[in-house]
């Protein structure tokens, strides 16, 4: 069986072996948090008790023994190493009453005024915004006293946060009623303000193509109406419903675009460019149940019941000038188109197909299909003409409603496309991520996301695998070398260390997300397309 002595400050074991008797000994050094060494002499005596009961135990035979094994014994003490660390500190409320709280966030919290805030502690910090570097924060806990200071009770502020809060409830529900007085005082005063963004908008690019083909495709209405009830023309009803549709539609892409020049709020942050993709795809929708709908209708009741049709000269000449204006309309387009595609590097085609711009494509797929259906149209009015045959024009109708469809599917599938969250093309996506990557601070990128957000909007999402030592060396090519050296060597205890490596892991921390602010502005100049961008730490 195993043999133990043991002895103050040192332990001996012995083992059962005839040849070879081995002794450990090992010296036991306890160290405390504080780095300070403590004896072990200075042990309660309840360590005495096992010590003495050992002792008692090696008596009779094996005391003879042991004293005889003891002369050959060899001493080779071991040096134990001992790791100090810190006691884990817990974090509870309290500590996180030394967060940061912006001025705003001050006022509207804990119902301060401006004033108030004048006389607390004012921190700078590095501001998220890209137009300031720094901006000033307070500590919660200055806040919170000076709220209660300020209102004298917990429950004085609660109840002024109740107040506050049926107030803004109850100007809510009033906003129509104060938007309608205000502009009723607009109205009694005169508008001197210059013109809005919204209406300038109508005057150049995509705006100026819908505001002529709304024009344009309300006298193609009105003339190819008169022109359906003098000669009773399937064909001519087809293309006064489909000018009508056109013009119904266009006039729901003039107002997306009104709406997509909206300012952001806070329940729409990201703005309201989607309201043009929103209109086209209610257009698309508009024109397969108005246009090809009605078309289709009016076709099939006329094979089932045909009649006789009238002179067909002035609808002819109604037709000449509508394939002359709707021309006309579709070279505005597919100019604008052209210029357009040539600014984003692609081709007429991926610019359509893509729908970069919606209220264009809508207005140059529907003056397409518009020119095509005249020429539709006037062909079975001519066969109806010289055959006498009156199928031959509903017929007309039939193609013309088809045509119609076409251009409707298309138009609900791109934008449906566009309003789901497509990605961007990958060459595009492959530039921003050697963007990324060619920087010394970046190791590696993973999960990379960019989405379209509509009218050539891209929000860029990824999680970054930042080198330390680069972000590292980066903070100390800031600092004083020489002061910092100092500090290092005035470090004598655990104490010192963990407040000098709080003090310079913070602000290595703040270098760290100043270089995430230098990668996203630099991804923002060098791609104008990129409006929003994400990098998360890995």
């Amino acid at each position: 069986g195993w043999q133990a002595s043991m002895k103050s400050g040192s332990l001996s074991y012995i083992l059962p072996c005839n040849r070879l008797p081995v002794q450990l000994m090992r010296q036991v050094r306890v160290y405390t948090s504080s780095g300070q060494k403590k004896d072990p002499g200075s042990e309660d005596t309840n360590a005495s008790a096992p010590q003495e009961t050992v002792n008692k135990a090696g008596t009779g035979r094996q005391d003879t023994s042991n004293a005889g094994q003891k002369q050959s014994f060899i001493k080779e003490p071991i040096q134990v190493k001992v790791k100090a660390v810190l006691k884990k500190r817990e974090y509870g409320p309290k500590y996180t009453q030394n967060n940061f709280i912006t001025g705003v966030r001050a006022i509207n919290e804990f119902c301060l005024k401006s004033s108030d805030l004048d006389q607390l502690r004012k921190i700078k910090r590095r501001s998220p915004h890209d137009d300031t570097e720094t901006f000033t924060v307070y500590l919660r806990s200055d806040v919170e006293a000076k709220s209660l200071e300020v209102w004298g009770s917990p429950e004085a502020l609660a109840r002024e946060r109740k107040r506050r809060k049926e107030a803004e409830i109850k100007y809510r529900e009033n906003l129509f009623r104060n938007q309608r007085l205000l502009r009723e005082y607009k109205e009694f005063f005169g508008n001197t303000k210059p013109r809005s963004s919204a209406a300038a908008m109508f005057f150049k690019g995509p705006g100026k193509v819908v505001m002529v083909a709304i024009c344009i495709n309300g006298l193609n209405f009105f003339f190819k109406l008169l022109a359906w009830v003098y000669t009773g023309s399937a064909s001519m009803f087809s293309e006064a419903i489909h000018s009508l549709a056109d013009t119904c539609n266009q006039a729901l892409l003039a107002l997306g675009i009104s709406q997509s020049a909206r300012t952001p709020d806070p329940s729409h942050p990201y703005g309201f460019t989607n309201m043009r993709y929103i209109a086209s795809l209610i257009s698309g929708v508009g024109i397969f149940m108005m246009g090809a709908g009605l078309s289709w209708y009016h076709g099939i009741i006329g094979l089932l019941h045909p009649h006789p049709i009238e002179s067909l000269l002035w609808a002819y000449c109604i037709l000449a000038g509508s394939l002359v204006s709707e021309g006309a309309t579709l070279l505005v387009a597919i100019n604008e188109i052209r210029r357009s595609a040539q600014a984003k590097g692609l081709s007429f085609y991926q610019y359509v197909v893509q729908s970069r711009d919606p209220s264009t494509n809508v207005v140059l797929l529907e003056d397409a299909a518009a020119v095509l259906s005249v020429a539709v149209a006037a062909t079975c009015m001519g066969l109806t003409s010289l055959t006498g045959n009156p199928y031959y024009d509903s017929v007309g109708s039939l193609g013309v409603g088809t045509l119609l469809g076409t251009v409707s599917a298309f138009l609900i599938y791109t934008n449906t496309e566009a309003l789901l969250g497509r990605s961007i093309q990958p060459e595009q996506l492959q530039r921003l991520t050697e963007l990324l990557e060619s920087d010394p601070v970046v190791r590696a990128i993973h999960d990379v996301k960019a989405t379209d957000m509509g009218m050539s909007k891209v929000r860029f999402k990824a999680e970054v695998d930042f080198d330390g030592r680069v972000v590292t060396r980066s903070y100390l090519e800031k600092q004083d070398i020489e002061l910092l050296l100092q500090e290092i060597q005035q470090v004598k205890n655990l104490e010192e260390l963990e407040a000098f490596m709080l003090k310079h892991g913070e602000n290595i921390i703040d270098t760290l997300g100043a270089e995430v602010d230098r990668l996203e502005k630099d991804l923002k100049q060098r791609n104008p397309d990129v409006r929003h961008v994400d990098l998360e730490i890995l």
